[in-house]
């Protein structure tokens, strides 16, 4: 099988899942009542009994479950989510608003999280039992180990309790008034990339140091089960016969590592990194809480303390949808990487 062939497979295959993601999420749903469900329609809170009994009529919320999924399906395939009380605006609105602070942060942290992984996973691997591999093991089993939410209240208490640097938040009051203003053109809603093109160094100067603490927390939690798939994945192609047929021949060490062994096991490696980029793109919600950053899971917090529906179903479904292309992506890579993963 060619790659092209693998690529259609793997998407129709997709479509299968996302109706399944749709079914799921729609099934978690029908659990509320009609009068919990109808808050993803109106815009006010003040409604009286007679008008919600109205509401729920109008928006068929007591017809037959088919009926309802075939009709709420059809909303979200033109974009209709509903309305997001958090938020006070429709719910695609809202993700508009937010979801640009939360991809800025995973632009920044998903590289960093990969090459620290790799990085710190090779070098233990090649430095077998000695002081560098040990060291690198307790950093992964403690970075395994620690909750999102203590490390991150750690590093704030460190770093702006205890040094006055790197305050939680997305920007600064001066730099926040500047991108709130008539003269900053926003392109592309990442503040950083933003500011470049509007040349205001030091508002991109001012959201990175603001996002310091947030990625350090992402790449110390995260990178950790990198460190060790790559450690041992790269041990192990180290042992496999080839390896010591090219020593045979003379190959230095250098060429082993970077072309043969390295290379090889990077593969399973590829697998937990989409993961990873998927988790982040669902939204960091002890993240995003604990750094004050107005982001997707800085949303889905609020959401789900208010119990707003409309939110919520929503953040589920793109969650899972995330999940599905990211997997796909990564099924791409790994076959193109390996063509046999094509024919399995």
């Amino acid at each position: 099988m060619n790659l092209y062939s693998f690529i259609v497979r793997r998407l129709l295959f997709m479509i299968l899942v996302l109706v399944g993601v749709s079914l799921l999420v729609f099934t978690v749903m029908m659990i509320l009542p009609p009068g919990q469900r109808l808050a993803a329609y109106v815009t006010s809170e003040k409604v009286t009994p007679e008008q919600m009994d109205a509401l729920i009529a109008k928006y068929g919320l007591n017809d037959p479950a088919p009926v309802q999924y075939i009709r709420w399906l059809g909303n979200v395939l033109r974009g209709e989510f509903g309305y997001s009380v958090t938020a006070s605006a429709p719910v695609i609105t809202a993700f508009g608003l937010y979801f640009p602070t939360t991809l800025e942060l995973v632009l920044y942290a998903t590289p960093l999280i990969i090459l620290v992984g790799v990085a710190l996973g090779t070098l233990g691997a090649v430095r077998k039992d000695s002081v560098a591999d040990h060291a690198t093991r307790v950093f992964a089993i403690v970075g395994y180990s620690l909750p999102t939410f203590w490390l991150g209240l750690l590093l704030l208490m460190i770093f702006y309790g205890f040094l006055g640097i790197f305050p939680p938040g997305t920007l600064s009051n001066s730099a926040s008034d500047v991108v709130m203003s008539s003269h900053f053109h926003h392109y592309t809603r990442l503040i950083t990339i933003d500011a470049i093109l509007n040349w205001r160094w030091d508002v991109f100067l001012d959201a990175l140091y603001h996002m310091f603490l947030p990625a350090l927390n992402l790449v110390i939690i995260n990178s950790a089960m990198i460190m060790r798939l790559m450690r041992s994945s790269m041990l192990e192609s180290l042992g496999q016969d080839y390896m010591m047929t090219a020593r045979a021949k003379g190959a230095d060490e250098k060429t082993l590592y970077k072309r043969h062994a390295r290379r090889n096991a990077l593969l399973p490696v590829i697998t937990v990194s989409g993961l990873t980029l998927a988790g982040l793109m669902g939204g960091m919600v002890i993240t995003e809480t604990i750094f004050d950053r107005t982001g997707i899971g800085w949303w889905m917090a609020r959401a789900a303390t208010q119990l707003d529906v409309a939110a919520i179903m929503f953040n589920v479904l793109f969650l899972g949808t995330i999940y599905v292309m990211i997997n796909l992506i990564v099924d791409v890579i790994y076959a193109y990487v390996d063509p046999r993963v094509r024919l399995s």
